[in-house]
């Protein structure tokens, strides 16, 4: 293999896992980076624990569903002094669970360094495939040749991701056994697992039951998910969310200066985001567009699908009379989980999908079934948003929202106000909407500085913690608006991140969902803004990511605003 970079003292070229003489120049300058770590972790380190701890609600139930965990405090890390005793190596597995997010890579990184660093002579295993891996023993060793490949790119390709659902209590005994027989196979000392809320929450699980059978694995989670929507005072950002806002900011800022240069486009862009605004309010802030939809607003106020058409089709009235034919739109990905009645007809499609089916001429025989207010909003919807309500539901039983156009709905819906508008006389521009939606292109992209340095950063908390014989925990990085050698680290008490929802009739223990606040400081800052960018065009272009220059290390202004620093 002949390569264009020289590799770092020690590593075989022939033991690589992965080619990389395809490397751009970008990728190879990527591969030699080293995060700046915590100077906390620079040394040995003992936990410091707080006070017990409570869950995030429903106490009672969190309490008896987690007899053994429940109560336990968070941790911080403070540094062992001279004393400390010379380490016992360890072994570690870590899994890659639920969809990808840029610095899944990182994360494993900071564990592998740290192990290896710290705890000479540690091993580290790479379970295969997400959760399954775990439950059939299929892992591997990972080295510094396997590893190498890897550092400060995008993707989970390294031991690759799964989503495993586990839901009924066969499953659950089936797949606690297997995890248990893995873990007394490997002898694990630890099992890091890089996930999202599901992810987290079955962590959570696993530690309470590893601990009740008196296995020595410990359990530790790192906060994934380019959502934003797992996070706390405690864990005040899921990585992933950083890189992927900024990448389909790009993607935006440059369709805001394609509108204004031809001057008779609406664009209307769709941003990932199922259960919570965040990516759609920090891509809003990052480029300031004429329009944007915050679904925890609309479901506040209660608005119908025609109410956010006509506030659509106002602003674009509003800049037509000011000689403006053009614009920016932009709308989570979850929506029409927002709309109260569309969330009706969902339950209620739900309800007759389990039992019915369109036949085979196409006939909706089953819409009978339809309350006659939700068969009425049925029918005036685009033939082609129909036929995706009707799609095979996820493995949670949700509309796979991804797969419904609601930026193509809403074109097709606010066209038809816009008429019977024109109709009227209350009317006289010109409409012409184009749709685009920002995806799976923003969850492996190559992480940005604070993404990948972040990320780094979780893996070597995430090892200490282990090495320390916590479990139950999920690495924890604070102070993220100071330079990395000020970060705080800690783990944070699973449980206290808890409630009890009901699903599919039962009560099951989730962590709690962070939706955007209209209280906080990055809805306020949006909301002072807002009709200001919706008749004057102050368009942004944040260009595309960076890795050197002044704004390179900046981090997300969601994560600024909500930590006190004024933008």
């Amino acid at each position: 293999m002949v390569l264009s970079v020289a590799l770092p003292a020690g590593l075989d070229a022939s033991k690589l896992s992965k080619d990389i003489s395809s490397y751009s120049e970008l990728q190879l300058a990527r591969l030699k980076y080293r995060p700046t770590l915590p100077s906390m972790l620079d040394g040995p380190s003992v936990v410091e624990k707080g006070p017990p701890t409570k869950a995030a609600g429903n106490d009672e139930e969190i309490a008896k569903l987690f007899p053994s965990l429940y109560g336990q405090p968070s941790v911080k890390l403070i540094p062992a002094g001279a004393s400390a005793a010379a380490p016992t190596p360890i072994t570690v597995g870590v899994v890659l669970s639920g969809g990808q997010a840029p610095g899944g890579h990182n994360v494993i990184a900071g564990l592998y360094d740290y192990l290896q660093e710290k705890v000479p002579g540690s091993k580290l295993l790479g379970f295969l495939g997400g959760p399954a891996g775990v439950m059939k023993c299929k892992y591997v060793e990972i080295t510094a040749e396997f590893l190498y490949p890897y550092r400060n790119q995008g993707g989970f390709d390294i031991i690759c991701s799964g989503r495993d659902k586990i839901e009924s209590p066969e499953q659950f005994a089936m797949a606690f056994a297997m995890a248990v027989a893995s873990a007394e196979k490997l002898s694990l000392d630890g099992l890091v697992v890089i996930g999202g809320d599901d992810s987290n929450t079955n962590a959570c699980l696993l530690a309470e039951h590893f601990r009740g059978k008196g296995l020595k694995t410990k359990v530790i989670g790192c906060p994934k998910t380019i959502d934003g929507d797992l996070k706390a005072a405690q864990v005040p950002i899921s990585f992933g969310f950083d890189t992927a806002c900024k990448i389909y900011s790009e993607t935006i800022g440059n369709v805001m200066t394609d509108a204004r240069s031809g001057g008779k486009y609406y664009h209307f862009v769709r941003l990932m985001g199922r259960a919570a605004s965040h990516i759609t309010l920090e891509c809003a802030l990052q480029t300031h567009p004429n329009i944007t939809l915050v679904g925890e607003e609309v479901f506040a106020k209660g608005m119908t699908l025609g109410q956010v058409t006509n506030h659509i089709a106002d602003v674009i009235c509003k800049r037509a009379d000011a000689g403006k034919n053009f614009g920016v739109v932009l709308i989570p990905e979850g929506l029409i989980d927002f709309i109260p009645e569309i969330n009706d007809l969902i339950s209620q499609l739900n309800e007759i999908l389990a039992k019915a089916a369109v036949d085979a001429e196409g006939m909706y025989e089953w819409k009978e079934g339809l309350q006659p207010n939700t068969r009425t909003l049925f029918d005036s919807l685009p033939k082609d948003i129909q036929d995706q309500l009707l799609l095979e539901r996820d493995p949670h039983g949700n509309v796979q929202v991804a797969r419904i156009e609601t930026e193509k709905m809403l074109i097709s819906m606010v066209e038809e106000e816009l008429g019977r508008r024109a109709k009227a006389g209350q009317y006289k521009g010109a409409f012409e909407g184009r749709s685009h939606f920002c995806g799976y292109e923003g969850r492996c992209g190559m992480p940005t500085l604070f993404d990948a340095t972040y990320c780094y950063a979780l893996g070597s908390v995430a090892a200490a913690l282990v090495q320390a014989g916590e479990t139950g925990l999920i690495a924890s990085v604070g102070n993220l608006t100071a330079p990395p050698q000020e970060w705080t680290v800690g783990g944070t008490a699973l449980t206290e991140l808890m409630v009890v929802e009901r699903r599919k009739g039962k009560n099951k223990p989730v962590i709690k969902k962070a939706m955007v606040e209209f209280e906080g400081a990055p809805f306020k800052k949006f909301v002072s803004v807002r009709d200001d960018w919706a008749l004057n065009d102050r368009y942004r272009s944040p260009g595309p990511v960076q890795f050197e220059g002044p704004t390179a290390s900046q981090p997300n202004l969601t994560l600024l605003l909500e930590q006190g620093v004024s933008i």
